[in-house]
Protein backbone atom coordinates (compact mmCIF):
# COMPACT_ATOMS: atom_id res chain seq x y z
CA UNK A 1 0.00 0.00 0.00
CA UNK A 2 1.24 3.32 -1.11
CA UNK A 3 2.60 5.95 1.86
CA UNK A 4 0.01 8.38 3.09
CA UNK A 5 1.61 11.85 2.18
CA UNK A 6 -0.12 13.06 5.66
CA UNK A 7 2.13 13.25 8.71
CA UNK A 8 0.50 11.83 11.63
CA UNK A 9 -0.84 13.82 14.33
CA UNK A 10 1.65 14.57 17.50
CA UNK A 11 0.30 11.99 20.62
CA UNK A 12 2.21 11.69 23.89
CA UNK A 13 3.85 8.74 24.07
CA UNK A 14 2.33 6.10 27.20
CA UNK A 15 3.09 7.79 31.07
CA UNK A 16 2.26 7.77 34.73
CA UNK A 17 -1.02 9.48 35.24
CA UNK A 18 -0.94 13.05 36.54
CA UNK A 19 -1.93 11.40 40.05
CA UNK A 20 1.10 8.70 39.47
CA UNK A 21 2.75 11.82 38.92
CA UNK A 22 1.55 13.40 42.40
CA UNK A 23 2.23 10.02 43.93
CA UNK A 24 5.95 9.44 42.55
CA UNK A 25 7.69 12.95 43.22
CA UNK A 26 5.63 13.19 46.67
CA UNK A 27 3.84 16.78 45.64
CA UNK A 28 0.88 18.04 47.67
CA UNK A 29 -0.61 21.54 46.97
CA UNK A 30 0.57 24.16 49.44
CA UNK A 31 -2.38 26.34 50.62
CA UNK A 32 -0.64 29.59 50.88
CA UNK A 33 0.29 29.17 47.11
CA UNK A 34 -3.16 28.61 46.72
CA UNK A 35 -2.58 25.77 44.62
CA UNK A 36 -5.20 23.18 43.30
CA UNK A 37 -4.46 20.51 40.78
CA UNK A 38 -7.00 19.77 38.48
CA UNK A 39 -6.28 15.69 37.30
CA UNK A 40 -9.50 15.27 35.31
CA UNK A 41 -8.17 15.23 31.52
CA UNK A 42 -11.37 15.55 30.05
CA UNK A 43 -11.49 18.98 31.61
CA UNK A 44 -7.83 19.96 31.05
CA UNK A 45 -8.72 18.91 27.43
CA UNK A 46 -11.34 21.51 27.45
CA UNK A 47 -9.71 23.83 28.84
CA UNK A 48 -6.95 23.28 25.73
CA UNK A 49 -9.78 23.18 23.33
CA UNK A 50 -11.06 27.45 24.65
CA UNK A 51 -8.19 28.83 23.33
CA UNK A 52 -8.55 27.86 20.12
CA UNK A 53 -6.51 25.93 17.25
CA UNK A 54 -3.50 24.94 18.84
CA UNK A 55 -1.72 22.82 16.18
CA UNK A 56 1.44 24.46 15.06
CA UNK A 57 1.32 27.17 17.61
CA UNK A 58 4.01 28.91 20.09
CA UNK A 59 2.27 28.48 23.98
CA UNK A 60 3.10 29.60 27.15
CA UNK A 61 1.75 27.56 30.18
CA UNK A 62 1.77 29.82 33.30
CA UNK A 63 2.11 27.29 36.54
CA UNK A 64 1.69 23.88 34.91
CA UNK A 65 2.07 22.34 38.50
CA UNK A 66 1.93 18.96 38.07
CA UNK A 67 0.80 18.90 34.11
CA UNK A 68 -2.58 17.88 33.22
CA UNK A 69 -3.61 20.94 31.42
CA UNK A 70 0.18 20.33 30.15
CA UNK A 71 -0.57 17.42 28.70
CA UNK A 72 -3.68 18.49 26.88
CA UNK A 73 -1.24 21.69 25.08
CA UNK A 74 0.86 19.06 23.92
CA UNK A 75 -1.90 16.70 22.61
CA UNK A 76 -3.16 19.15 20.17
CA UNK A 77 0.50 19.25 18.59
CA UNK A 78 1.73 22.60 19.30
CA UNK A 79 4.89 23.69 17.68
CA UNK A 80 6.65 24.80 21.13
CA UNK A 81 5.33 24.90 24.45
CA UNK A 82 6.88 27.16 27.31
CA UNK A 83 6.56 26.25 30.94
CA UNK A 84 7.45 29.12 33.87
CA UNK A 85 6.72 27.49 37.21
CA UNK A 86 7.99 28.69 40.04
CA UNK A 87 7.54 25.99 42.28
CA UNK A 88 11.17 23.61 42.01
CA UNK A 89 8.81 20.38 43.58
CA UNK A 90 7.00 20.33 39.69
CA UNK A 91 10.14 20.71 37.57
CA UNK A 92 11.08 16.70 37.80
CA UNK A 93 7.60 15.60 36.55
CA UNK A 94 7.44 18.21 34.08
CA UNK A 95 10.97 17.01 32.61
CA UNK A 96 9.81 13.58 32.05
CA UNK A 97 6.72 15.29 30.15
CA UNK A 98 9.76 17.24 27.99
CA UNK A 99 11.22 14.25 27.72
CA UNK A 100 8.21 12.31 25.74
CA UNK A 101 7.84 15.37 23.56
CA UNK A 102 11.90 15.91 22.11
CA UNK A 103 12.10 19.69 21.22
CA UNK A 104 8.57 20.95 21.58
CA UNK A 105 8.91 21.66 25.52
CA UNK A 106 10.86 24.51 27.30
CA UNK A 107 10.94 24.98 31.35
CA UNK A 108 11.99 28.14 33.20
CA UNK A 109 12.16 27.90 36.61
CA UNK A 110 10.69 31.34 37.80
CA UNK A 111 7.65 33.59 38.95
CA UNK A 112 5.54 34.67 36.00
CA UNK A 113 5.28 38.12 37.48
CA UNK A 114 9.34 38.94 36.15
CA UNK A 115 9.35 36.53 33.16
CA UNK A 116 9.94 38.29 30.22
CA UNK A 117 7.99 36.95 28.27
CA UNK A 118 8.75 39.38 25.23
CA UNK A 119 12.08 37.22 24.50
CA UNK A 120 10.41 33.69 24.92
CA UNK A 121 9.32 33.51 21.41
CA UNK A 122 10.78 33.82 17.77
CA UNK A 123 10.48 36.66 16.29
CA UNK A 124 9.04 35.87 12.72
CA UNK A 125 5.66 35.08 14.83
CA UNK A 126 4.99 38.90 15.61
CA UNK A 127 2.42 40.16 14.15
CA UNK A 128 0.69 44.01 13.24
CA UNK A 129 -1.44 44.88 15.90
CA UNK A 130 -4.63 45.27 13.53
CA UNK A 131 -3.63 41.58 12.25
CA UNK A 132 -5.77 38.67 13.07
CA UNK A 133 -3.76 37.49 16.83
CA UNK A 134 -0.67 35.63 16.00
CA UNK A 135 0.00 32.13 16.69
CA UNK A 136 0.89 32.23 20.21
CA UNK A 137 -1.12 31.59 23.11
CA UNK A 138 -1.20 32.17 27.19
CA UNK A 139 -2.55 29.22 28.74
CA UNK A 140 -2.57 28.53 32.41
CA UNK A 141 -4.41 27.53 35.84
CA UNK A 142 -3.45 30.49 37.86
CA UNK A 143 -3.10 30.36 41.56
CA UNK A 144 -6.12 32.25 43.39
CA UNK A 145 -3.15 34.39 44.95
CA UNK A 146 -1.66 35.93 41.79
CA UNK A 147 -4.68 35.84 39.48
CA UNK A 148 -5.74 39.10 39.60
CA UNK A 149 -2.53 41.43 39.89
CA UNK A 150 -1.37 38.59 37.21
CA UNK A 151 -3.93 39.96 35.02
CA UNK A 152 -3.90 43.31 36.03
CA UNK A 153 -0.17 43.18 34.76
CA UNK A 154 -1.06 41.69 31.32
CA UNK A 155 -3.65 44.19 30.57
CA UNK A 156 -1.40 47.21 30.94
CA UNK A 157 0.93 45.23 28.43
CA UNK A 158 -1.78 45.16 26.15
CA UNK A 159 -2.32 48.77 26.69
CA UNK A 160 1.47 49.31 25.52
CA UNK A 161 1.40 46.83 23.25
CA UNK A 162 4.46 45.28 25.18
CA UNK A 163 5.44 42.15 27.15
CA UNK A 164 3.74 38.60 25.88
CA UNK A 165 1.55 41.61 23.30
CA UNK A 166 4.94 42.58 21.09
CA UNK A 167 4.05 39.47 19.16
CA UNK A 168 0.47 41.32 18.30
CA UNK A 169 -3.18 40.68 19.83
CA UNK A 170 -1.63 36.94 22.03
CA UNK A 171 -4.80 35.17 23.32
CA UNK A 172 -4.89 34.13 26.85
CA UNK A 173 -7.02 31.30 28.19
CA UNK A 174 -7.02 31.57 32.16
CA UNK A 175 -8.48 30.06 35.56
CA UNK A 176 -10.13 32.45 38.04
CA UNK A 177 -12.58 32.11 40.73
CA UNK A 178 -15.72 32.20 39.62
CA UNK A 179 -16.30 35.49 41.36
CA UNK A 180 -13.69 36.90 39.48
CA UNK A 181 -14.32 35.59 36.22
CA UNK A 182 -18.18 37.17 36.81
CA UNK A 183 -15.91 40.63 37.61
CA UNK A 184 -14.61 39.88 34.98
CA UNK A 185 -17.45 40.06 31.97
CA UNK A 186 -19.77 41.94 33.97
CA UNK A 187 -22.38 43.61 31.81
CA UNK A 188 -23.32 47.62 32.33
CA UNK A 189 -25.96 47.39 36.24
CA UNK A 190 -25.33 44.25 36.91
CA UNK A 191 -23.99 43.09 40.89
CA UNK A 192 -20.92 42.06 39.84
CA UNK A 193 -19.85 45.39 37.78
CA UNK A 194 -16.41 46.41 39.19
CA UNK A 195 -13.05 47.85 38.45
CA UNK A 196 -12.05 44.50 36.85
CA UNK A 197 -15.09 44.50 34.30
CA UNK A 198 -13.69 47.92 33.19
CA UNK A 199 -9.94 47.48 33.24
CA UNK A 200 -10.27 44.43 31.02
CA UNK A 201 -13.22 45.25 28.66
CA UNK A 202 -12.13 48.74 27.69
CA UNK A 203 -8.68 46.98 26.51
CA UNK A 204 -10.21 43.14 25.44
CA UNK A 205 -13.24 41.13 24.02
CA UNK A 206 -14.10 38.63 27.36
CA UNK A 207 -16.00 35.45 27.32
CA UNK A 208 -16.44 33.58 30.37
CA UNK A 209 -16.36 30.24 28.73
CA UNK A 210 -17.51 27.22 31.32
CA UNK A 211 -17.21 26.57 34.94
CA UNK A 212 -15.33 23.70 36.79
CA UNK A 213 -16.96 22.60 40.19
CA UNK A 214 -14.55 23.10 43.00
CA UNK A 215 -15.27 19.25 43.58
CA UNK A 216 -12.69 18.63 40.46
CA UNK A 217 -9.45 19.87 42.17
CA UNK A 218 -7.60 18.53 44.72
CA UNK A 219 -7.51 19.50 47.05
CA UNK A 220 -11.12 21.25 46.82
CA UNK A 221 -11.48 24.68 46.83
CA UNK A 222 -14.04 26.22 48.28
CA UNK A 223 -14.79 27.55 45.01
CA UNK A 224 -15.88 26.65 41.88
CA UNK A 225 -13.45 27.72 38.85
CA UNK A 226 -14.05 29.76 35.82
CA UNK A 227 -12.05 29.40 32.25
CA UNK A 228 -11.92 33.07 30.44
CA UNK A 229 -10.87 33.44 26.95
CA UNK A 230 -9.37 37.09 26.57
CA UNK A 231 -8.52 38.62 23.15
CA UNK A 232 -7.30 41.97 22.70
CA UNK A 233 -9.12 44.57 20.90
CA UNK A 234 -7.46 46.42 17.46
CA UNK A 235 -8.42 49.93 19.06
CA UNK A 236 -9.16 50.25 22.93
CA UNK A 237 -12.80 51.39 23.97
CA UNK A 238 -10.93 54.32 25.69
CA UNK A 239 -7.81 56.23 24.04
CA UNK A 240 -6.33 57.23 26.88
CA UNK A 241 -3.01 55.72 29.05
CA UNK A 242 -3.76 53.01 31.31
CA UNK A 243 -2.49 54.57 34.73
CA UNK A 244 -4.68 57.07 34.00
CA UNK A 245 -7.43 54.83 33.33
CA UNK A 246 -6.75 52.92 36.22
CA UNK A 247 -6.85 56.03 38.31
CA UNK A 248 -10.11 57.26 37.71
CA UNK A 249 -11.67 53.76 37.44
CA UNK A 250 -10.26 52.62 40.43
CA UNK A 251 -11.52 56.04 42.58
CA UNK A 252 -14.91 55.90 40.59
CA UNK A 253 -15.91 52.31 42.67
CA UNK A 254 -13.74 53.31 45.72
CA UNK A 255 -17.13 53.89 46.77
CA UNK A 256 -19.23 51.25 44.75
CA UNK A 257 -22.78 51.61 47.03
CA UNK A 258 -22.31 55.52 46.65
CA UNK A 259 -23.23 57.88 43.71
CA UNK A 260 -20.54 57.89 41.58
CA UNK A 261 -19.51 61.74 42.44
CA UNK A 262 -18.30 60.60 45.54
CA UNK A 263 -14.89 58.47 43.65
CA UNK A 264 -15.23 61.17 41.22
CA UNK A 265 -13.81 63.76 44.15
CA UNK A 266 -11.18 61.80 45.60
CA UNK A 267 -9.40 62.72 41.98
CA UNK A 268 -8.73 66.40 43.37
CA UNK A 269 -7.13 67.60 46.57
CA UNK A 270 -9.62 69.20 49.15
CA UNK A 271 -9.09 72.56 48.70
CA UNK A 272 -10.39 72.40 44.87
CA UNK A 273 -12.69 68.71 45.67
CA UNK A 274 -16.29 69.97 45.00
CA UNK A 275 -15.45 73.16 42.49
CA UNK A 276 -13.15 70.49 40.07
CA UNK A 277 -15.47 67.00 40.46
CA UNK A 278 -18.59 68.77 39.29
CA UNK A 279 -16.03 70.38 36.35
CA UNK A 280 -15.28 66.99 35.42
CA UNK A 281 -18.50 65.64 35.48
CA UNK A 282 -20.14 68.28 33.29
CA UNK A 283 -17.52 67.63 31.33
CA UNK A 284 -18.05 63.87 30.91
CA UNK A 285 -21.22 64.47 30.67
CA UNK A 286 -22.23 61.81 33.32
CA UNK A 287 -25.08 62.06 35.89
CA UNK A 288 -23.46 62.52 39.27
CA UNK A 289 -26.43 60.30 40.61
CA UNK A 290 -25.58 57.24 39.07
CA UNK A 291 -23.59 54.78 41.44
CA UNK A 292 -20.61 52.70 39.81
CA UNK A 293 -22.18 49.64 39.01
CA UNK A 294 -24.57 51.65 36.04
CA UNK A 295 -21.74 53.39 34.30
CA UNK A 296 -21.17 52.32 30.30
CA UNK A 297 -17.83 51.95 28.89
CA UNK A 298 -18.59 55.00 27.48
CA UNK A 299 -19.59 56.90 30.83
CA UNK A 300 -15.90 55.90 31.80
CA UNK A 301 -14.41 56.67 28.39
CA UNK A 302 -15.69 60.13 29.10
CA UNK A 303 -14.37 60.71 32.42
CA UNK A 304 -10.75 59.32 31.62
CA UNK A 305 -11.03 62.42 28.49
CA UNK A 306 -12.12 64.75 31.25
CA UNK A 307 -9.34 64.16 33.67
CA UNK A 308 -6.96 64.06 30.91
CA UNK A 309 -7.89 67.37 29.94
CA UNK A 310 -7.67 69.06 33.47
CA UNK A 311 -4.29 67.07 34.07
CA UNK A 312 -3.55 69.01 30.73
CA UNK A 313 -4.07 71.78 32.26
CA UNK A 314 -2.76 71.29 35.76
CA UNK A 315 0.05 69.27 35.93
CA UNK A 316 0.34 68.54 39.39
CA UNK A 317 -3.20 67.01 39.41
CA UNK A 318 -2.08 63.55 37.81
CA UNK A 319 0.23 63.07 40.94
CA UNK A 320 -2.20 63.92 43.45
CA UNK A 321 -2.95 60.82 45.94
CA UNK A 322 -6.10 61.02 48.08
CA UNK A 323 -4.94 58.30 50.82
CA UNK A 324 -1.83 60.15 50.91
CA UNK A 325 -3.57 63.78 52.44
CA UNK A 326 -5.68 61.26 54.40
CA UNK A 327 -2.36 60.06 56.19
CA UNK A 328 -0.76 63.49 55.90
CA UNK A 329 -3.79 65.05 57.67
CA UNK A 330 -3.80 61.76 60.70
CA UNK A 331 -0.22 62.60 60.82
CA UNK A 332 -0.77 66.70 61.54
CA UNK A 333 -3.60 65.48 63.84
CA UNK A 334 -1.38 62.98 65.80
CA UNK A 335 1.65 65.93 66.02
CA UNK A 336 -1.13 68.36 66.95
CA UNK A 337 -2.46 66.57 69.72
CA UNK A 338 0.87 65.54 70.98
CA UNK A 339 1.82 69.35 70.91
CA UNK A 340 -1.00 70.16 73.66
CA UNK A 341 -0.56 67.34 75.69
CA UNK A 342 3.26 69.10 75.80
CA UNK A 343 1.69 72.57 76.69
CA UNK A 344 -0.52 71.23 79.30
CA UNK A 345 2.09 69.02 81.01
CA UNK A 346 4.12 72.04 81.29
CA UNK A 347 1.14 74.29 82.84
Amino acid sequence: MAASGKVAAFRLPPLPTVKEIIKLFNLRAQKQLSQNFLLDLRLTDKIARQAGKLKDSHVCEVGPGPGGITRSILNADVAQLLLVEKDTRFIPGLQMLSEAAPGKVHIVHGDILTYKMERAFPKHLQKKWEDDPPNVHIIGNLPFSVSTPLIIRWLENVSNRDGPFVYGRTQMTLTFQKEVAERLTATTGSKQRSRLSIMAQYLCTVQNRFTIPGRAFVPKPEVDVSVVHFTPLVQPKIQQPFKLVEKVVKSVFQFRRKYCWRGVEILFPEAERLEKSEQMLMLADVDPTLRPAQLSILHFKNLCNAYRKMCDEDASLFSYNYREELKQKKRTRKKGHLEQSEREDQL
